[in-house]
């Protein structure tokens, strides 16, 4: 079983909203992310670290959802800023098509890895609500956490699903990469950042802990594939 990562796709398939406004890197990218998808075998996992759909509701994310669930391979989703489509978790689960699983602060286990997942919020934001916000988000990455501890066996690889970069602008520790460590997750998958001119390292291993950014116009898109 490999894993592979790609995130931020924006989707919306029936309500086209052009992304190349965004730059050139937009140009056609679903297209560029369904052919780095073709090696992708049935038990091989696809991690979509949020913000998949520009949708409202449910209802209307439901054809980007099964868009998705066309890709190869087992695909696990998490929620980003812009998924306000994403109301509850057991909703969610049961517009999911077959092959489609969600996280939200808590885990599942695919062979001997198990994935976590959280949406998370960003260390810099340091305003009254945002300070408020990360608070609660790492009580809920620690849940996500607590759980994945419960089920873990020896030779189990833990991997976290995480919408918002986990440390500063300026790659500094965080209450978050410090649960990371501390619950000995082997690889973080994170998106959330775009443009030229973001803070950014496609791959980045502090304290034994790899972390991958995997939003699509940074990577190329192109699907990562994450080592554990």
């Amino acid at each position: 079983m490999k894993i592979y990562a790609i995130s931020d796709l924006h989707l919306s398939i029936n309500n086209p909203k052009p992304m190349d406004i965004f730059g050139a890197v937009w140009d056609n990218y679903l297209e560029d992310i369904e052919k780095s998808l073709a090696c992708v075998k049935p038990d091989d996992l696809v991690l979509l670290a949020g913000d998949l759909s520009w949708a409202m509701t449910l209802d209307a994310a439901k054809p980007d959802l099964d868009y998705i669930g066309k890709y190869n391979g087992r695909k696990v989703i998490t929620r980003g800023n812009h998924d306000y489509w994403w109301k509850g978790i057991s909703a969610v689960r049961a517009a999911l098509p077959e092959t489609v699983y969600a996280i939200q602060n808590d885990c599942l286990r695919f062979e001997n890895v198990i994935l976590c997942g959280s949406r998370g919020w960003s260390a810099d934001d340091r305003s009254e609500d945002g300070k408020r916000l990360y608070a609660r988000e790492l009580l809920r990455i620690e849940m996500s956490l607590q759980a994945m501890n419960k089920i873990r066996t020896d030779g189990d690889k833990a991997v976290f699903m995480l919408h918002y970069p986990p440390f500063t602008a300026r790659f500094d520790s965080t209450p978050v990469s410090e649960l990371f460590e501390k619950y000995g997750v082997n690889a973080v998958v994170y998106g959330h950042l775009h443009g030229k001119n973001c803070y950014s390292k496609k791959l980045f291993v502090k304290n034994g802990v790899k972390y991958y950014l995997t939003s699509c116009d940074q990577v190329g898109n192109k699907a990562v594939e994450i080592e554990v």
